[in-house]
């Protein structure tokens, strides 16, 4: 696995970093090198299409990008690059993050966004999502993938017979 970031995580404000740093856990976990940014597509639209269009130049392969309310920032970094974009909705305002997964979701034909879940579930998957899709090339990380499967399989074992009478 290369030590130049392949996984570009973009938040929209610090206030997502809380969620973001799910995916965050994840890449680390399966040693997939990742960068952090925060830039609002909204606030400085400039510097996230620079982000978004000089991504691959730089080695990224995935960006996860996650924003709240009216939450364009996948959709707009999907505009400026043909890598997979990973949307993660976030919670808060009125509607609780209701508004960001429509706007996320609901991306004209032809510009793609996977979309996950709303907040924390949503970021843990979308690590898991982009580790998935490099491990289509990785052996190693299609490997570690199966050995999380498992663990986690196992731990649901755990779980049942601690809570059987004995």
């Amino acid at each position: 696995m290369s030590s130049s970031p392949l996984v570009l995580i973009v938040m929209g404000s610090d206030s997502d970093l809380p969620i973001m740093q799910e995916a965050a856990d994840i890449l680390t976990k399966f040693g997939v090198p990742f960068e952090m940014r925060i830039s609002s597509a909204h606030r400085c639209p400039q510097r996230t299409a620079e982000l978004a269009s000089g991504a691959a130049a730089r080695g990224i392969r995935i960006i996860i990008a996650g924003a709240g309310m009216a939450a364009h920032l996948a959709g707009v970094i999907a505009a400026e690059t043909t890598l997979p974009v990973i949307g993660v909705p976030t919670p808060g305002g009125a509607l609780n993050g209701v508004d960001a997964l429509y706007s996320t979701v609901q991306m004209p034909g032809g510009i793609p966004v996977a979309t996950m879940a709303i907040g924390k579930a949503g970021a843990k998957n979308a690590g898991i999502f982009a580790v998935q899709i490099l491990a289509l090339t990785d052996t190693l990380l299609a490997r570690s993938l199966n050995e999380y499967r498992t663990e986690m399989a196992q731990e649901v074992e755990r779980k049942d017979a601690a809570i059987q009478p004995a």
